[in-house]
């Protein structure tokens, strides 16, 4: 399983060698529900992998094997996007114009969108010109290395911040995204790494969402805490909250509705859950997910443009990669709307949920 604080583990230390050294997510438009029996089986599939992960092999070359996983699972996006762009490139003897049109279709073909691909090919333009490239084989890897340079110079940071403890993670996004799975994986991936995890099941509008999410905290082995259908979700976040403190849980993760039917009940449920942390839970290291379905291409860029405006989003959990070639719009999601990645989901099993890094985001489409 995937160490989610490989990295934070260093800062944690610091952080507490400073402490004693001080003594001290235009309208929405609602989105399809997962089919009950879709939902169970994926469940199911899921929870098999929890219980045969293979304890002996979990510590051999963990970053070869997620981005072997990585690229099986951008396995359609590398088909349409980097096959495409190897077979355009081939049929071309010199670097000209109508080169550069055809890369330019690709990539808008792919989901990266049109202002992201006009500043990824005004780029290339003035590279290929700069170091005088005349042979089209040379342009595939400008074009990576220029989508690289863009990703990092929108977000330069993708790191799911977490540390100091306590923290809350509140995971927002409208339904059939994948929110209930990507809370379930997360809590599991925390709990073995040693972290206290409680789970908050704030959306209480949603058909049978709170016992989809109590059977994967019994699964991950996290708490919960929940109310009946159909009550007050601020009531619940704050119930968990309490239930955080008492409990002097690391983590808390928080779930939402997903369901609101338009900007203004987004903009107000949302605010009044941000208050309730803010107000109780003021000392928490605060990360807001937004979950967004790369099958759905453009429309997730559309729907992180209304949450975006809504609330303070600070990262994006980007799922379902694996079962698309609309992978490009991990690109628009940083290059247009600066939007850190932070999350995504290549597959079914546990380690299929890998914390984003563009460099290798690319090199698994390209290669």
């Amino acid at each position: 399983m995937f160490n989610w604080f490989k990295k934070e583990k260093k800062d944690e230390e610091k952080y507490n060698q400073t402490l004693e050294s001080q003594n001290t997510a235009e309208a929405l438009s609602e989105e399809d529900e997962l089919d009950e029996s879709e939902m169970s089986e994926e469940m199911n599939q899921t929870f098999e992998n929890f219980e045969n992960i293979d304890e002996n092999n979990a510590a051999d070359s963990e970053p070869a094997r997620l981005l072997d996983r990585l690229k099986i699972g951008l396995s359609k996006t590398r088909k349409d996007m980097s096959n495409k762009i190897e077979d355009i490139i081939s049929g071309y003897k010199g670097v000209d114009d109508e080169l550069f049109d055809d890369l330019e279709d690709v990539l808008v073909s792919a989901d990266v969108g049109v202002n992201p691909t006009m500043m990824i090919i005004n780029r290339l333009r003035e590279r290929v010109k700069e170091e005088r490239v005349s042979d089209p084989k040379e342009v595939t890897s400008l074009l990576k290395d220029e989508i690289k340079k863009l990703m990092l110079e929108s977000v330069p940071d993708n790191q799911l911040n977490l540390l100091p403890h306590p923290s809350v993670l509140l995971v927002v996004g409208v339904n059939g995204v994948g929110k209930t799975t990507t809370i379930g994986k997360l809590a599991y991936g925390f709990k073995q790494n040693g972290k206290k995890v409680l789970i908050a099941a704030g959306d209480t509008f949603r058909a049978a969402a709170i016992e989809q999410l109590e059977e994967w905290s019994n699964r991950a082995g996290a708490e919960i805490i929940s109310h009946t259908e159909g009550s007050d979700p601020a009531a619940v976040i704050f119930d968990g909250i309490q239930a955080a403190k008492a409990r002097k849980a690391d983590i808390l993760i928080c779930d939402t509705a997903g369901r609101l039917h338009n900007k203004s009940n987004l903009m107000n449920e949302l605010n009044k859950i941000f208050r309730i942390v803010e107000r109780e839970y003021g000392e928490a290291t605060k990360e807001v997910i937004l979950v967004l379905d790369a099958t759905t291409g453009q429309n997730a860029i559309n729907q992180a443009k209304v949450f975006k405006e809504v609330a303070n989003i600070t990262g994006v959990a980007l799922t379902k990669l694996d079962g698309t070639a609309k992978g490009g719009v991990a690109i628009a999601l940083q290059t247009e709307l600066k939007l850190p990645i932070k999350i995504i989901g290549v597959g079914e099993k546990v380690e299929d949920l890998q914390p984003f890094d563009a460099d290798s985001f690319i090199d698994a489409i390209f290669e």
